[in-house]
């Protein structure tokens, strides 16, 4: 027998409990062959020395936004580390509109008024951009600032009698003019000048996007929206630029996409009433090891950090501050329930607790109209859920999807938005766990940097940047976060039976650490550095590759 390579003298920790360790794995057409003795007399194409290296199944990132991450890659970073003032933001900007054109698009990302003075303004932008338009996209991207020569290319000259907008908040000077800041649905006039994107640039962000990913040891990544341009996606040919990006070798990390839910319409001249879906009835699932169509993607309400997710209680402080639906209830629940009967598995983004109660209302009536066992609906992010709303996610079979890595970069922040005692309530896992719910890990990307070291970290000790332990019945073992950041995120899109643990006829996906997680302190976890990344049985990162 002759396999095309041999990857050997490892420390391979499959996750499989058959056979949890092994020195030497011999892939086969992208897919594991055999481990150790099974290879006796076995030749291969290459034999491939990890010098002793700990070897784990490669992480797959369970929300991850790998084109949006490539743009922000691609532009003006106005991170927090980046810049750390409005000064510094402004003279960050003023010199990056310096090496463009007159007429250029000024573009940036990344600002979190919670480390500055506040949002930045339209009027400080003006005096700072030449002239030139300026968008600004807010870490979370559930919020911009624009300035006035953008909001002019818009069609309101001097800012003067842009209107309000269902589902967006927009704060005004005292002529009842923009400051600036737009919330949520208001953006989409400003994106509408931005949008949609040349496919030629979306697939430039993909490249840079997935190089990025392989470097920090992602072999899978599920994309959390594409096709719909007000709020996530490029273009109405997103899955063309995906599949053009794989074929030509700029897209190398495995990607589930979910298409936006306005991208699917029902097809009323057919017998089949229930049918809502792509043209052709394309639904969850269509696609190869490389690229599928899975979950249909809904975004219910705003964000935390923006203090725009949908309330039960008012946000600490402000009394009157409720979060944003960006959807009625109605019609999130025809959304839901529409797209269930048609055989989707749907995916929301719910953060506040009273749109992760909408999103469970949905589930449950959409179960006992048309019963599907093991469809597994997601919501994605489900920041502020009580053990009531945990026991009930875990009933309906519905996956939470959070992200460890928030609690140290905005969990301060979070927890000055709640009660103090809603705080241990925040990005819970641990809970999540113990009610049945196989964990999965994200990032968020480039809402937190992709890498996933530093939220498996977090998801172990749960410390903010500021110190302080934000929920620590919520700790999980190293064990637990590195089995959610595989096989628990593979689970997530029904895709545990190729991936996610190392085993004979699995994918041969996996990665190679400077050292060993389960046998250093957590908080050396994010020291740790990817040395060798492999997809298919293909070194794609690392020495050789």
């Amino acid at each position: 027998m002759r396999v095309d390579t041999i990857f050997t003298n490892a420390r391979i920790r499959t996750l499989d409990a058959a056979r949890p360790s092994a020195h030497t794995v011999g892939t086969l057409n992208g897919r594991i062959v055999g481990f150790d003795d099974d290879l006796h007399g076995v030749d291969a194409d290459q034999v491939v020395d990890l010098g002793g290296q700990p070897v784990l199944p490669g992480f797959h990132d369970a929300h991850h936004h790998l084109s949006l991450t490539g743009f922000r890659l691609a532009s003006l970073n106005v991170r927090p580390g980046a810049v750390n003032s409005l000064a510094e933001l402004y003279d960050a900007v003023r010199q990056h509109s310096e090496g463009l054109a007159p007429d250029a698009w000024v573009r940036g990302s990344g600002y979190d008024q919670n480390f500055l003075e506040g949002h930045p303004t339209a009027e400080g932008l003006d005096r700072v951009a030449g002239g030139r338009p300026v968008i600004l996209e807010h870490v979370s991207g559930h919020m911009m600032v624009a300035n006035t020569r953008a909001f002019e290319q818009a069609g309101y000259a001097g800012r003067v009698g842009f209107p309000e907008i269902a589902g967006g908040g927009i704060p005004r000077d005292a002529a009842g003019r923009p400051e600036g800041l737009l919330q949520e649905s208001a953006m989409g006039p400003i994106f509408a000048l931005v949008r949609p994107v040349d496919l030629d640039e979306v697939r430039r962000n993909l490249q840079l996007a997935s190089d990025q990913a392989l470097g920090y040891g992602l072999t899978s990544v599920t994309e959390p929206g594409i096709g719909e341009i007000r709020m996530v996606g490029n273009s109405p040919l997103d899955y063309h630029a995906y599949q053009t990006a794989v074929e030509q070798r700029q897209l190398r990390v495995r990607t589930t996409l979910m298409p936006y839910i306005t991208v699917l319409h029902p097809f009323t001249d057919l017998p089949e009433k229930d049918v809502l879906g792509l043209d052709l009835g394309i639904r969850t699932g269509l696609g190869d090891d490389m690229l599928r169509v899975g979950p249909v993607k809904i975004v219910a309400d705003g964000s935390f950090i923006g203090r725009s997710a949908a309330m039960h209680a008012c946000f600490h402080g402000e009394a009157d501050n409720f979060g944003v639906l960006l959807h009625e209830p109605e019609q999130l629940h025809d959304y839901i329930v529409g797209a269930h009967r048609a055989g989707w598995t749907v995916a929301t983004h719910a953060i506040g607790d009273r749109a992760i109660t909408h999103v469970l209302d949905a589930v449950e009536e959409a179960q006992r109209i048309a019963p599907r066992p093991d469809v597994r609906h997601r919501i994605e992010h489900f920041a502020l859920a009580s053990d009531a709303d945990i026991a009930r996610a875990a009933k309906l079979g519905v996956i939470p999807v959070p992200q460890g890595v928030f609690v140290s970069d905005f969990g301060d922040g979070m927890a000055a938005a709640v009660a103090a005692d809603r705080r241990d309530d925040i990005y819970r896992v641990k809970s999540l766990a113990d009610a049945g719910i196989v964990l999965n890990g994200s990032t968020d990307s480039p809402i937190s940097d992709a890498n996933p070291l530093v939220s498996l970290r977090d998801m172990v000790l749960r410390r903010t940047s500021g110190g302080h332990v934000l929920g620590e019945r919520e700790r999980v073992s190293v064990d637990e976060a590195v089995r959610a950041y595989t096989s628990g995120s593979a689970y997530a899109v029904s895709q545990e039976h190729a991936k996610g643990t190392l085993r004979v006829g699995m994918l041969a996906d996996f990665i190679a650490l400077s050292d060993d997680l389960y046998q250093i302190e957590p908080e050396r976890i994010a020291e740790q550095q990817v040395t060798a990344t492999v997809v298919g049985g293909e070194l794609v990162f690392g020495e050789g590759a």
